[in-house]
């Protein structure tokens, strides 16, 4: 009785040691480790997207290519090393990634108050949270405990991450691999609403499909010519470029998707993903909402917790 006593003593004070969240994510759990870790992402996301708009969208879109490359690990903001190529030379990040000197300048802000404690995974994923509220978007809950990987995936991010090029049934297949219904497929790529892509991304559409309004084609022509100027941006939102709202769909209904995996979500016969396009473009709570749920769902894609990886104290490199 008495040493099964001990072992009640001891399994509590261990469960209290360790806090909520130990081994899953949890909301509260920086509340004891690190209490000013949340603010301080918000405080520094806010001032990084004031300076320059661009970055809210650059630090969502490198939360997504993270999670969709063995899960939401912080993979992505690993540099090159001895043991393995990392994914910032993939076809998708290279010469188009970026935000990693914010995320570096959060994690040594973070490492002054709380050594070795914040994540580089949540990190990047309260950073994406934020930067969609700071350009007039949805907040959404974010469970946190997520640990950082030891290593990077190279050949996953060249071969997960869909690509600009894809038709419909393409990008279902895409999403469908990382367990995301169709429907989320379609409020995932909302994300376009914000954000800039070069011009080598669409030159093929507005110079060879025919299901782009052709002021709009004309007008993305003059800073994209049919050869040269790969690299020339244009906005994925040609409306509100700079805000975080449901006009990319209204975009789509004016045959003003930039992409041609945007415009392929608005069929010409008005099939498949046309209805939901159609409904975000009239609703844009409807879209607020089931962005945040999605986005909740993407943040938790095969996460590390409890003993597994670590907490780097170096987003660019494994300690």
């Amino acid at each position: 009785m008495i040493m099964e006593f001990k072992y009640k003593i001891c399994l509590c004070m261990f469960l209290l040691l360790v806090g909520e969240g130990f081994g899953q994510l949890s909301s509260n759990f920086y509340d004891s480790r690190c209490p000013g870790a949340v603010s301080t992402i918000k405080r520094m996301i806010k001032a990084a997207v004031a300076k320059e708009p661009r970055m809210g969208a650059s630090l969502l879109r490198l939360h997504f290519h993270d999670c969709f490359v063995n899960g939401c690990d912080a993979s992505i903001l690993l540099d090159d090393n001895a043991n393995f190529t990392g994914e910032k030379t993939a076809l998708p990040n290279v010469n188009s990634a970026r935000g990693f000197d914010v995320i570096d300048d959060i994690k040594s802000e973070l490492e002054n108050i709380c050594p070795a404690t914040v994540s580089c995974a949540d990190i990047l994923t309260v950073a994406a949270r934020d930067s969609v509220v700071a350009l007039g978007g949805p907040s959404w809950n974010v469970k946190l405990g997520r640990r950082d990987s030891v290593t990077a995936n190279l050949e996953g991010a060249n071969t997960d991450l869909p690509g600009p090029f894809l038709d419909l049934s393409q990008l279902v297949t895409a999403f469908a691999s990382k367990g995301f219904t169709a429907s989320e497929m379609v409020t995932l790529s909302g994300a376009h609403t914000i954000g800039k892509v070069q011009c080598f991304l669409f030159r093929d559409r507005i110079y060879n499909e025919k299901n782009i309004n052709p002021a709009y084609a004309a007008v993305l022509k003059v800073n994209c010519p049919a050869t040269g100027g790969d690299t020339n941006l244009a906005s994925l939102d040609v409306t509100t470029p700079d805000k975080f709202d449901n006009a990319y769909y209204t975009n789509l209904i004016g045959l003003k998707g930039i992409l041609h995996s945007d415009q392929v979500l608005f069929p010409a016969d008005l099939s498949s993903t046309s209805h939901q396009v159609f409904t975000y473009s009239v609703l844009s709570f409807k879209f607020f909402s089931d962005f945040a749920a999605a986005m909740v769902k993407m943040g938790n894609l095969s996460v590390l917790t409890g003993n597994d990886g670590q907490i780097r104290t170096n987003c660019r490199i494994v300690n």
